[in-house]
């Protein structure tokens, strides 16, 4: 008899990805207030100045540890609620009102930071090197202008998973059915450079309708892209009974610690023609709670799981083993990069015999369904 297969649990990583992170919409941190993240085990202290500049620093004063977060914003500095020293957001110490003169050495971690498409985005990397413009994400056309909805924003805490499972979702065709009540009917992968996509069609499950994607007459045509370690930008066309909708769903997350992250998402409808305000506003708000509703679902999953370094594969699983090559360029030194992580690899999942099966699932969940609701003298809606 073959010996059972062994779990292999592994060891979270001792360093957090190097690129561009995101902490979310720039109007909720440009009230003149501090502001504190929770990031890369510790935390930041992220404050506008009177010239609306964003700027972000470890959030422990380097004079005696007071937390800058507690502080108040003065002026263009971010001022300790301990003694009062003034920190700029360049990382130095610009004045300390009892002292005659600051010390030469008194600096702080800074964090390079951008806004793009209305989000902060800030810059980690262990080695320190200087920020990778080229990394960014792209600059989405028509966001931010009347072209789109302003972001939804939503956040959820995921405080006992390491943020590799949200990634491991890019190859991952079949919990779309299980997890998420859809049925993807095309599925394919992309890796090259720091970018990884996901192609992917779908229709809701009929058997599941109300609940998630669950409704047949909902077809979802998705493109996902990766830039760099944590940033996602899902473009989405959405034709519900030939009434089509294009949106920009963000995924995005941060590690609060070696085995914790932050997930955060958002989303912006495009102004379709004959729209208004009121009725973008309103699609948003509908997409966000189901992107919501699906999140949850995933989180559940997460909190529950074994984390998995030897995972066993069906054909129809994808790319699990090439994604995390492609993934772990941003964990280690850039000097150690090599080709196999960045070269570019395709891969199409052959969704027929998949599809066949559910369709015959959903077909006796739905006749079983019916018979339960003929017994019980339910009226059957066609």
């Amino acid at each position: 008899m073959s010996e059972a297969r062994l779990l292999d649990t592994g060891s979270v990583p001792e360093r957090f990805a190097r690129g561009w992170h995101c902490l979310g919409r720039v109007g909720d941190f440009n009230d003149g207030k501090p502001h504190s993240i929770e990031a890369f085990g510790g935390k930041l202290v992220v404050w506008a100045d009177s010239k609306g500049e964003i700027n972000v620093l470890d959030a422990y004063c380097r004079h005696l540890g007071g937390d800058l977060t507690q502080g108040t914003v003065k002026g263009d500095e971010i001022a300790c609620p301990f003694h009062d020293w003034r920190w700029g957001g360049d990382g130095r110490c610009k004045s300390i009102p009892y002292a005659r003169r600051v010390p030469m050495r008194a600096r702080t971690q800074k964090f390079e930071t951008v806004v793009r498409n209305d989000l902060i985005m800030i810059w980690h990397d262990p080695e320190g090197s200087a920020a990778d413009m080229d990394a960014l994400p792209p600059e989405l056309a028509g966001v931010g202008t009347g072209e789109y909805s302003g972001w939804t924003w939503k956040t959820l805490d995921v405080p006992t998973a390491h943020c590799r499972e949200i990634v491991d979702n890019i190859v991952d065709m079949a919990h779309f059915f299980y997890i998420h009540f859809a049925f993807p009917t095309n599925f394919r992968n992309v890796f090259e450079g720091e970018q990884a996509t996901q192609f992917m069609e779908s229709t809701g499950r009929p058997d599941m309708a109300g609940q998630g994607y669950g409704d047949e007459s909902l077809v979802l045509k998705s493109e996902a892209t990766y830039f760099g370690p944590s940033f996602m930008v899902n473009w989405l066309v959405t034709d519900y009974k030939g009434y089509e909708t294009k949106s920009i769903l963000i995924n995005c997350h941060i590690p609060t610690g070696p085995n914790s992250f932050k997930l955060q998402y958002g989303v912006a409808v495009e102004r379709g023609p004959e729209m208004d305000d009121k009725t973008m506003n309103y699609i948003a708000e509908k997409y966000s709670t189901m992107f919501a509703e699906g999140f949850e679902q995933d989180v559940h999953i997460w909190l529950n799981k074994a984390p998995v370094q030897n995972p066993l594969l069906c054909e129809e699983d994808g790319p699990v083993y090439q994604l995390r090559r492609w993934y772990e360029q941003f964990y280690v030194d850039k000097a150690d990069v090599t080709a196999e992580m960045t070269d570019r690899f395709e891969f199409e999942v052959d969704t027929t015999k998949a599809n066949e099966y559910w369709r015959a699932e959903v077909e006796e969940n739905l006749a079983r369904k019916a018979a339960e609701d003929a017994a019980a003298g339910t009226p059957v809606h066609h």
